[in-house]
This record gives structure tokens, C-alpha cells and sequence, in this order.
């Protein structure tokens, strides 16, 4: 009897200290169609490389701030507290973005709006919002493309993009209720726009849009730092997208082994996809991606297999 319930103690023992399973993880993109008017899409995936579209290709979200009241390049991050925040771009010349939260992708806060560029009155735009949390300060960084003018080293320009020189400017904040003063996040020697940071192993990788009109440049570049408060190098890598299309909208994820970074080939009405192992070599994987119909610039991010069950069951 006595062996028994040693038996069973140790057996209760074992389930009991036994780690759980983890949940498996799975891939959303979050995307805008046609103009940005009808809100919020979302995309699934389970490889990273084919994407379909939930809902029913339906919004989730209608944008309702801003002058234009837009919802274009959504930025969706999920915070430590589980709660998903989202950032937009409102319109084609407003000084804010966009801001709402939710904790499952369905059920949204009311809309806010940030009023990141008020402060500076010839500011022309606040294009393309991102968010990113830094885990060593629990810090999230919303960041954004704005060109004011006169206030960064020229560059040549064309007559349609005159007067466009964009640099990244950023604010911080812990809770979402009190944010920092704005200040300038990355000024390298070009226009620089559509940044976004993908956090691997100790390091910060950042891709961003080289805007340049004049060469047209509209490519995709890399810098990496290991401290975001130290800021980005200016100094970024060559194109890491080809040189037969232009690309924007960048967003990364780590699939496996691979980073992959999606993009809009914009020009082209397409989507396309590079990959790579080591931040140095990247291989065009634009024919192994499919999307849905019309997606436009967006982000792509993981989350929990519940989160879309949930989604796929509403």
C-alpha cells in the first residue's frame, strides 16, 4: 500500500511540475485597401507565405478621426499586458495619427488621436505610424515619417514630389496615457520614410524606405543597433529589394529560421517578399507569397493560435 502512494504521489508530482505546453503561434497581417476609407483588414497565415484574408475581406475597424478620416498603414503591436494597440496614418496632411486599442482584434476602443506633429506648424504630414516595444525599458516607441521644411539637408527633388523630405520623428510612452516631448528618431543623408523594427536575438533591426525622387531610389534598407536609445546608424545597407520595381511599406517577420520582410511593390499593384538568415544576404521569395486581392501597406505579427480561432469563429 505504502509503495502504491508513493506511487501516486510521485505521478501527481510529475503533472504537477510538468511545464505546459506552449501554444503555438501563428501569423496576422493587419492591411488597408483602395484608399484607407473602409478601415481596418486583417490577413492569416500558419507559413508566412500564404495570407488570406478574414472577415470575409471585411473591416474590422472604421476610421472615424482625422480630416480625412483614413485608416492607412495600421501598425498593430500586442504589449505585454495582451492588449493590442494600433496606430494609423488619418490623412494625407494631418499633423496626428491615428490611435485605438483592443484586447482580442475584434472589439475596439473608441478612436483617439495622437497630436504628435501639432507642435511644429509647417509640419507637412505624419505618414505611415509604427509602434515597438523595447523590453529593457518596457518602453513602446511610436515613430513616423514627417517632412518639415527647411529643417534637414536638402535633397534633389521633382516637380511632383516637391517640397517632400522626410525624416523619422518619434515619441515615447509606458502607458498610452503620457507620452513624451517628440524628438527626431532617425536623420540619415536621405528622405527617409516607412520605418519599421524588428527585435532579433539583442539586436534591433530597422527597415526603412530610401524616398529619394531624384536618382529615384524607393528601396528598402537595413540598420541594426543593440540600444534604441542609442539610436539607429545612418549609415544603412544597400538595397535589400530589386531594382526593377519600387518598394514601400515595409514590415518584418521572423518565420523560423528566416526574417522575412513583406512590401508594397506599389507601382506594380503587388506584393512582394525578400528573406534572409543573417541581415546580409536576402533572396527574393515574391512568387512563393500570395495575398489578398488589393492589400495595401501594413504589418505583419505574431499571436497566439487562440487569438485566431477566436477571430475565425466570429
Amino acid at each position: 500500500m505504502a509503495k502504491k502512494k508513493h506511487l501516486l504521489l510521485l505521478l501527481l508530482a510529475t503533472l504537477f511540475f510538468a511545464p505546459l505546453k506552449a501554444e503555438k503561434e501563428v501569423y496576422l497581417f493587419a492591411y488597408f485597401i483602395n484608399n484607407g476609407q473602409d478601415g481596418l483588414h486583417l490577413a492569416y497565415s500558419y507559413d508566412g507565405l500564404k495570407w488570406d484574408a478574414l472577415n470575409n475581406g471585411n473591416s474590422y475597424l472604421t476610421p472615424s478621426v482625422g480630416k480625412d478620416k483614413l485608416m492607412r498603414d495600421p501598425s498593430i503591436l500586442q504589449g505585454p499586458d495582451g492588449t493590442f494597440r494600433m496606430v494609423w496614418t488619418s490623412g494625407w496632411w494631418d499633423r496626428i495619427v491615428g490611435y485605438a486599442s483592443s484586447p482580442d482584434l475584434i472589439h475596439w476602443s473608441k478612436q483617439d488621436t495622437l497630436p504628435v506633429m501639432m507642435h511644429e506648424p509647417t509640419a507637412k504630414n505624419a505618414w505611415a505610424p509604427e509602434l515597438f516595444y523595447d523590453q529593457k525599458s518596457k518602453t513602446y516607441y511610436i515613430f513616423w515619417a514627417s517632412t518639415i521644411p527647411g529643417r534637414f539637408k536638402e535633397i534633389a527633388e521633382t516637380d511632383k514630389e516637391k517640397g517632400l523630405n522626410h525624416r523619422l520623428f518619434a515619441v515615447t510612452t509606458k502607458d498610452f496615457n503620457t507620452y513624451s516631448k517628440t524628438f527626431v528618431f532617425f536623420n540619415p543623408d536621405f528622405s527617409a520614410i516607412d520605418g519599421t523594427i524588428l527585435r532579433r536575438g539583442n539586436e534591433n533591426w530597422m527597415f526603412v524606405k530610401n524616398e529619394n525622387p531624384n536618382p529615384p531610389q524607393k528601396n528598402i534598407r537595413l540598420t541594426i543597433c543593440k540600444n534604441i536609445k542609442k539610436g539607429f546608424p545612418t549609415k544603412v545597407s544597400e538595397p535589400i529589394t530589386g531594382n526593377k520595381y519600387w518598394a514601400e511599406g515595409p514590415t518584418p517577420l521572423e518565420v523560423g529560421e528566416y526574417v522575412y520582410v513583406y512590401f508594397d511593390k506599389y507601382r506594380d499593384h503587388k506584393y512582394g517578399a525578400v528573406r534572409s538568415k543573417d541581415g546580409k544576404s536576402w533572396e527574393d521569395v515574391s512568387d512563393l507569397v500570395t495575398f489578398p486581392k488589393g492589400i495595401r501597406h501594413g504589418t505583419a505579427f505574431k499571436v497566439k493560435e487562440s487569438v485566431l480561432k477566436q477571430l475565425l469563429n466570429q
